[in-house]
């Protein structure tokens, strides 16, 4: 879940000219025209000020992003997903969804987020409590209640039901109600809940956004509810849109 734009404003002030004159000073008493000269006031200018423009411009580029992960975003992308995780080895990280628009990148809010216990890793393997770093198409959605609006394939099941504790003690009960498959380690076009593993069993899978619980996850990316469901109106697959999630530095590369 998840806004950034460079904001210039353009102001002008007119500058008045003041006449001064010199305090504890005398002055010799002019006389004929000279006097009246001086006797007469200056004109005085008045102009209008010019009105405050605010200019907004969007990033050419998605923000926060490196070349080296810029690269993996596909060309057809508009609506990219940015997950940046406050460290390697931080739980918490912050989402924003951005829009590819005429004029450059469209960031929306930003989302608090978990991520999974231990941070993130560039070698994701079953069981190392590390979220995966990349870029992920989403393409299937799901969850316990009903299709909340998304365009995205919505399979609901009670096989989302889930029960237990988190690791901070925080109940996880509801928090399948909205997932989004990313697609770590899955085939594409199915539910979230195939176990399909093209990369063998061993490098893990599973990865989903689902909503958030309150604690650190094993290796999902969770949000809290309203952006779960504010994520899943907006996906659209004609924009094919994609996770990019890791750590900030690793995401700067």
């Amino acid at each position: 879940m998840i806004t950034r734009t460079a904001r210039t404003a353009l102001s002008a002030a007119v500058l008045v000219p003041v006449l001064l004159t010199g305090c504890g000073r005398s002055t010799p008493v002019e006389s004929g025209r000279e006097a009246r000269a001086a006797a007469a006031p200056a004109a005085e200018v008045s102009r209008e000020p010019m009105a405050e423009v605010s200019v907004d411009v969007l990033p050419q580029e998605v923000p926060g992003l490196g070349a080296a992960t810029r690269a993996g975003i596909p060309d057809a992308s508009r609506q990219v997903l940015v997950v940046t995780g406050e460290g390697k080895d931080s739980p918490r990280s912050v989402a924003v969804l951005y829009e590819r628009t005429a004029d450059g990148w469209q960031g929306g809010p930003e989302w608090p987020a978990h991520n999974a216990l231990k941070g993130w890793t560039g070698h994701h393997v079953l069981g190392d409590l590390r979220s995966p770093i990349g870029v992920y198409t989403l393409s299937d959605a799901g969850g316990r209640l009903p299709d909340p609006g998304t365009r995205l394939p919505y399979h609901r099941s009670s096989g989302f039901t889930l029960s237990g504790t988190g690791f901070e003690g925080e109940p996880l009960e509801g928090s399948f109600d909205y997932v989004v498959a990313i697609d770590y380690n899955r085939r594409p076009g199915t539910s979230p809940q195939d176990w399909t593993r093209p990369l063998g069993a061993r490098r893990g899978g599973g990865i989903w956004l689902h909503v958030d619980h309150g604690g650190p996850t094993q290796g999902c990316v969770s949000l809290a509810e309203e952006h779960m469901r504010d994520l899943l109106r907006a996906l659209d697959p004609d924009r094919h849109p994609v996770v990019v999630m890791g750590d900030a530095a690793s995401l700067a590369r």
